[in-house]
């Protein structure tokens, strides 16, 4: 049956059918072959995938993440971000990368931060001299923070998927996002020195103070955020809801942006998105439940045992299979559908749960920038107005630089378990 479901997938990919419908039609294959279960199964399973109380905070954080951009939240933090570092020869692509952090340590998805920062960023690149396809490069590159900086939706999707904390993965994501920050930062620099651009992007910028003053409401939203969550005042959950309720009172009654038109169209496109990241986690969950049946997780697991010898091996191994299904498989459907499987067999291993769970959610963000389906991609593409052909190139030392994170993160636990260790002893 096993074999049967994941051939029946694989060719629905093949003949372009969507992610999340794939899954489910192979689910429902497995379910006919099977003989032995009703359709009732299927929905039994779908209703244990949604009915767990961590996805309530899902569809908050996208929420949240558009009604920073609609609500000039985002507007602001650039202009912040500017003022600290676009002084600098190439400051302005620096500043692209600082902006994303900030914004991912709300926002949680990274193609919410493309759209926000993007909009602002890429137009304000290309005047300043920039290369269109290297800027837009920059920005589909820095966005894929928005999921490793906590708070992060497919980290959510990892501890609901295994059964680990929320709070864990989300100290865990700090020390590797700011590897990630800092690497793309400093080859950023270099980039723009050695090619003669950014000579005047500090021109029109705000001083530290009056960039200070404007934004202190939106930088002070990352702080009671994560100051919630790890001063032990609110769950992870809870500070999603927050965020919302925070965003919505600056915009609104603050700043002024969000207008009833504003805030429907805003209120739309969040359920859209959330209604997506759903159907792939009850597909998944289905999915997931008949190869559980069928022993696959335990069978994988013997023969992981088999092929790697040691730990190094088998982290190498995974990061290679990884970086690869994340080329071609939605994010969220990789990680509700691997992540049961795979966890197990990383603890044979000796390897922390949430050293585990940063390494899937920094590999399968990999595949956010990297064709053919980099949805990071499409949506940078889609704000500087380009096609995808014409990113390949500026791209690839993008996919190097976070490559090169990626083995220090894996060999380096300590770069996930410090402030993990710190916080949860």
């Amino acid at each position: 049956m096993s074999q049967l479901m994941v051939v029946s997938m694989l060719l629905f990919f093949v003949l372009s059918v969507p992610v999340a419908v794939s899954i489910g039609l192979a689910s429902m294959v497995g379910v006919a072959y099977d003989g032995q279960m009703t359709w009732l199964v299927v929905a039994q399973q779908i209703y244990a995938s949604l009915d767990k109380y961590p996805l309530v905070a899902v569809p908050f954080f996208i929420l949240a993440g558009n009604l920073m951009e609609a609500g000039g939240i985002s507007e602001r933090m650039v202009d912040f971000a500017k003022s600290v570092v676009g002084g600098l020869q190439g400051g302005l692509a620096v500043t692209c990368v600082l902006t994303c952090m900030i914004f991912a340590a709300v926002a949680g998805s990274s193609v919410a931060t493309t759209f926000a920062v993007g909009a602002i960023l890429i137009p304000a690149m290309v005047k300043h001299g920039y290369p269109r396809p290297f800027a837009a490069s920059l920005q589909a590159s820095a966005a894929e923070l928005g999921v490793i900086i906590p708070p992060s939706i497919p980290m959510i999707l990892f501890a609901v998927a295994t059964d680990t904390s929320v709070g864990e993965l989300f100290i865990a994501g700090i020390g590797p996002g700011l590897l990630i920050s800092g690497s793309l930062m400093v080859y950023v620099w270099i980039y723009a020195r050695r090619h003669g651009f950014g000579k005047h992007d500090g021109d029109g910028r705000l001083g530290l103070w009056a960039a200070l003053k404007r934004a202190w409401l939106a930088l002070l939203m990352p702080g009671i955020i994560l100051g919630g969550i790890y001063g032990g005042i609110f769950t992870p959950t809870e500070a999603s809801a927050v965020a919302v309720v925070y965003a919505l009172f600056v915009g609104i009654f603050v700043y002024r942006r969000l207008s009833f038109t504003v805030l429907r169209k805003t209120l739309h496109r969040s359920v859209v998105s959330t209604a997506v990241i759903m159907f792939i986690i009850a597909n998944a969950g289905v999915f997931g439940f008949l190869l559980n049946r069928a022993g696959i997780p335990a069978a994988l697991g013997e023969w992981l045992g088999m092929v790697f010898s040691d730990k190094y091996t088998f982290l190498l191994g995974i990061n290679i299979a990884l970086f690869t299904i994340g080329m071609f498989i939605e994010t969220s459907a990789s990680i509700v559908v691997l992540a049961p499987l795979l966890l197990p067999v990383a603890m044979q291993f000796g390897v922390d749960p949430a050293h585990f769970g940063v390494i899937m959610v920094v590999n399968l963000a990999l595949g956010m920038i990297t064709p053919p389906f980099g949805v990071n991609l499409f949506a940078a593409c889609t704000v500087a107005n380009i096609p995808l052909e014409r990113l390949v190139r500026p791209l690839l030392p993008f996919v190097a630089v976070v490559i090169a994170c990626l083995i220090c993160i894996t060999y380096v636990p300590q770069l996930s378990l410090f402030f993990k260790q710190l916080v949860y002893g």
